[in-house]
């Protein structure tokens, strides 16, 4: 009698298959505990700051504020608490400048939106007169994510962190770039910069970028 040949076993049969839909069984429900918190009520709310897969939250803009005259520009990384004089536009459309016998003033343009305002407000120092250093003397060095203050009269203070720093050529001035409209309330904080020239002047400008996120 020919014995007979044992077939071979279906695959779903196998040691091996049973051994990996083992595995992959186990690591459905591990992962289901993680998903579910591990407890046995649903997840809670996320921490202050966090969602709920730990992420830092996404950051909610404040409210803007209502029109009252600046007063007071406070850079605190630089030590600059200096008080603001309005300034408007001259006969040929360009800003005014504090008086060069003030130089601790700051100007702040007052036909833009006054501090916390939506759109973009305008304000500028010198940087040194003949007589030594101004108040934005050290304006080139502001670093990234500090901030600037702007208090007003009616008490209230916008708080604005700064984005960037740039520095412009007088004759490649991009208008539209640092003055141009925003929706959001934002600061653009401006002094001399570059090379000095007697006859000319500096020949750039240094512009500080920043936007509102806190006012109290």
């Amino acid at each position: 009698m020919v014995p007979r040949r044992r077939g071979r076993r279906p695959w779903y049969r196998t040691r091996a298959f049973r051994l990996t839909r083992t595995a992959a069984l186990v690591a459905v429900l591990v992962t289901a505990g993680v998903q579910c918190g591990g407890n046995d009520g649903p997840a809670g709310p996320a921490a202050d700051g966090e969602d709920r897969a730990g992420r830092a939250a996404p950051e909610r803009p404040p409210t803007p504020l209502p029109r009252s005259r600046a007063t007071t520009l406070r850079v605190p990384s630089l030590g600059i608490d200096a008080p603001i004089v309005g300034l408007r536009l001259g006969p040929g459309r360009e800003l005014g400048t504090p008086p060069l016998d003030r130089p601790r003033l700051v100007g702040w343009y007052e036909d833009g939106p006054t501090p916390g305002e939506p759109g973009t407000a305008v304000a500028v120092g010198h940087r040194d007169t003949r007589t030594g250093p101004a108040v934005f003397a050290g304006l080139e060095r502001v670093p990234p994510g500090s901030r600037i203050e702007a208090r007003r009269t009616d008490g209230r203070t916008a708080v604005y962190t700064v984005d960037r720093v740039e520095v412009f050529d007088k004759d490649r001035f991009p208008d539209k770039e640092v003055y141009g409209a925003r929706k959001r309330p934002e600061l653009r904080v401006l002094t001399c910069g570059g090379y000095f020239h007697r006859r000319t002047g500096y020949t750039s400008n240094v512009v500080v970028f920043a936007h509102l996120t806190a006012t109290r």
